[in-house]
C-alpha cells in the first residue's frame, strides 16, 4: 500500500514538474527589431508591384476581402476562381483578369485567402479547399483549447489562444511561412489588417508600418498576422507585438509631410491628420511598448479604409508624383468583396424579443456594417469627386487654350468600383445550398459553401454588377465592371 502511494506521489510530482517547465517554456514568439530602417529593402508594396510579371504601370487594380469568418474566405475564393476564369486583352495580348491584379487587402476571415494567394499563387486553387475551407477549424481550436496536452502553453500569460490558433494555422496553411518568403514571388502584395485594442487604431501590416516601429518585417508569421487579423476579442486572445519605434531613423515618406503641412488649417483635414497623429504615437515606443493586436474587422470589416485615406489626401497631380506606387498610375479598380458582419434575421416577426446572446451578437456586428457601408460611400465620393474634377480641369484648360495633359492641379486617375456583397448575388434553384455533395465537390460549411457557390453562380455568369451608389460613377456607365475595366486597358 504504501508503494502504491509512494509510486502515485513520484508520478504526480513528475506530472507537476513536467508541466511547471512546459509552462516556463511557452512564449509568444518575439518579433524582432531592427537598426535602421531601409527603404528599398523588405515586402516594400510599391517595388513589388513594379517587379511583377508584364506589370502594366499605368493600371493598378485592388482587390479588398472583407471579414466573415469562413464565409468570407469562401467569398475571396470564389472572387479569385473567376477572376482567374475572365479572360481579357492587354496591349494586344490575352491574360486572364486575375494576372492584372496588384494588391489584396484584407481583414479576418479574408485574410487567410489573400494571404495564401500570395504565398501559393496558381497552387492555392488546388490546395485551399482541402487545407482550409473544408476543415472544421473552429472545432480543432475548441479541442486543443480544451486538451490538457495544451494547457501548460494557455497558462502562460505571454501565449494567449491566438497564439495556439497560429501554430495550427501553420500546420494546416502557411508551413510556417514568413514575409520574407513573399518577397521574391511573382504574386500580389497582400495586406491583412487587426486592430489594436488599446487604442482602437487600425494596424495594417505592411512594411512602412513595421519601419514605423522599427521590426523586422520580413521574420513575421504569415499564421501570426492570419491568427492576429481574425481574433475575435474575447472569444480569442490578442496577438501581441513589440513596439521599438523611435530608434530606427524612420522618417515619413515627403508627400505624408507635406499633405499633412497643406491641410493643418483645414476643415476638412480631420480624418487625414487623425490617421497621421495615431502613426506619429507609435514612434513613441516608451509610451506604446507593446501592440495588442485583435480582428482587424472592428476597425475596417471591408479592407478599404487604408485605399480611402490614401487617395483622400491626393489633392493633385504634383503630389501623385511624390508617391511611388501611384506615380504612373492612371486607372484605379477596386473589386469590394464584402461578405457582410450580420446576417438578416426574423426577429421582428415573432412577439418575443431575441435573446440575450442574440442582442449581443447583433450589437456588436450590425456598428461593424454601418462603418463598412461608410467607407464604401467614401469611396464612391472619392470616385464622383475625381470625376468632376478631371471635367472642370479639361473646361479650365480647353477656355485657356492649353493642352489638357499639363494641367497638375487634378489627380490623372480615372477611378472603378464594384461591390461583390454576399446579399446581393442570387443563387438559382438547381444550386440551391445545402449540406449534400455539389457537382464541384463543395463540402464545406454551409455558410462557405452558399457564398462560394453564389459567385460562381450568380455574380460572374448571370449577375450584373452594381456599382456602390444607384448611380453609377463616372466612366463605369451602365455596363458591367469587367466590360469597362476590358474597354479601359484598350484605350490605353
Amino acid at each position: 500500500m504504501r508503494e502504491s502511494r509512494s509510486i502515485v506521489r513520484a508520478l504526480v510530482t513528475a506530472a507537476a514538474v513536467g508541466l511547471a517547465l512546459l509552462e516556463g517554456c511557452a512564449s509568444r514568439p518575439v518579433n524582432e527589431p531592427i537598426a535602421r530602417v531601409e527603404p528599398e529593402s523588405g515586402y516594400n508594396v510599391a517595388r513589388h508591384i513594379a517587379r511583377r510579371p508584364d506589370h502594366d504601370p499605368s493600371t493598378l487594380l485592388i482587390l479588398a476581402f472583407s471579414g466573415g469568418g469562413t464565409r468570407a474566405a469562401a467569398l475571396s475564393y470564389g472572387v479569385l476562381e473567376e477572376l482567374r476564369r475572365t479572360p481579357i486583352v492587354v496591349d494586344g495580348h490575352h491574360r486572364r483578369m486575375l494576372d492584372e491584379v496588384d494588391l489584396i487587402t484584407a481583414v479576418s476571415g479574408g485574410s487567410f485567402t489573400a494571404l495564401a494567394y500570395s504565398l501559393y499563387g496558381e497552387q492555392l486553387f488546388s490546395e485551399y479547399e482541402a487545407r482550409f475551407l473544408k476543415r472544421d477549424v473552429q472545432s480543432v481550436l475548441i479541442d486543443r483549447v480544451l486538451n490538457p496536452g495544451y494547457w501548460p502553453r494557455l497558462l502562460s500569460p505571454s501565449y494567449g489562444r491566438s497564439e495556439l490558433a497560429a501554430d495550427y494555422y501553420d500546420e494546416s496553411l502557411f508551413d510556417g511561412a514568413t514575409f520574407g518568403d513573399l518577397v521574391e514571388k511573382p504574386t500580389p502584395v497582400a495586406i491583412a489588417s487587426a486592430t489594436d485594442v488599446v487604442t482602437g487604431n487600425r494596424f495594417p501590416f505592411m512594411q512602412d508600418n513595421f519601419d514605423l516601429i522599427c521590426s523586422d518585417f520580413t521574420k513575421l508569421r504569415l499564421s501570426r498576422v492570419a491568427a492576429a487579423s481574425s481574433a475575435v476579442p474575447v472569444v480569442l486572445s490578442p496577438i501581441t507585438l513589440n513596439n521599438y519605434g523611435g530608434r530606427c531613423g524612420f522618417e515619413f515618406p515627403t508627400w505624408v509631410r507635406e499633405a499633412v503641412a497643406e491641410r493643418r488649417d483645414r476643415k476638412d483635414a480631420g480624418r487625414g491628420l487623425r490617421r497621421y497623429n495615431e502613426l506619429v504615437d507609435l514612434q513613441d515606443s516608451a509610451a506604446h511598448p507593446y501592440l495588442h493586436l485583435v480582428d482587424g474587422g472592428v476597425t475596417d470589416n471591408v479592407a478599404i479604409r487604408t485605399i480611402v485615406e490614401i487617395l483622400a489626401s491626393i489633392d493633385s497631380g504634383k503630389q501623385l508624383e511624390s508617391i511611388r506606387l501611384l506615380r504612373d498610375v492612371r486607372r484605379i479598380a477596386v473589386i469590394v468583396v464584402n461578405a457582410v458582419s450580420s446576417p438578416t434575421v426574423d426577429w421582428g416577426r415573432n412577439e418575443a424579443p431575441p435573446g440575450m446572446f442574440q442582442q449581443l451578437w447583433q450589437s456588436s456586428s450590425v456598428p461593424i456594417d454601418r462603418y463598412s457601408y461608410e467607407s464604401m460611400d467614401l469611396l464612391n465620393d472619392i470616385i464622383t469627386r475625381w470625376a468632376l474634377e478631371r471635367r472642370l480641369a479639361l473646361a479650365e484648360a480647353r477656355l485657356a487654350g492649353r493642352e489638357p495633359s499639363a494641367d497638375l492641379s487634378r489627380p490623372p486617375i480615372e477611378l472603378y468600383a464594384i461591390d461583390v456583397s454576399a446579399p446581393t448575388v442570387k443563387t438559382s434553384r438547381r444550386l440551391s445550398c445545402s449540406r449534400r455533395r455539389l457537382s464541384t465537390g463543395c463540402v464545406a460549411s454551409r455558410a462557405a459553401c452558399c457564398a462560394r457557390r453564389r459567385l460562381i453562380a450568380a455574380c460572374w455568369k448571370r449577375w450584373e454588377p452594381k456599382p456602390l451608389r444607384p448611380s453609377p460613377p463616372a466612366g463605369l456607365s451602365n455596363s458591367s465592371f469587367v466590360q469597362a475595366f476590358r474597354r479601359s486597358l484598350r484605350r490605353a
